[in-house]
């Protein structure tokens, strides 16, 4: 675990498992608006199809951005286990409290993100 005193390591721990999960729900929930759109002018307008393509575009963005944000989580999670978390994975320094506190699967400190 990580030497830090001033941080809940077991509550952001929690945190970040509760986040996943709702992720994984989220996923699961919109898939179905991620599907290919079908290009049949017999049952459907141009401008119909082109609002369905933009909604897949979206869909998949949102999926996309969802999956990267389980991958930080997993990720902050592993660091915790191998006694690495709050410390900034590019220059080794903590990570700020609020910084942590506002998204616990930051993997950088403020320096390093810019």
């Amino acid at each position: 675990m990580s030497d830090r005193k001033d941080i809940d390591v077991d509550a952001l721990k929690t945190q970040m498992i509760e986040r996943k999960a709702e992720l994984r729900r989220l996923v699961e929930a919109h898939h179905d608006n991620t599907r290919p759109v079908v290009l049949d002018q017999t049952t459907v307008g141009r401008l119909s199809r082109m609002d369905d393509l933009q909604t897949q575009a979206m869909s998949l963005e949102t999926e996309r951005r969802r999956k990267d944000e389980m991958q930080r989580i997993n990720a902050a999670l592993l660091r915790i286990d191998d006694g690495d978390y709050s410390y900034c994975l590019m220059c080794g320094d903590d990570i700020e409290k609020k910084r942590i506190e506002l998204d616990p699967a930051i993997p950088t400190c403020i320096g390093c993100a810019k």
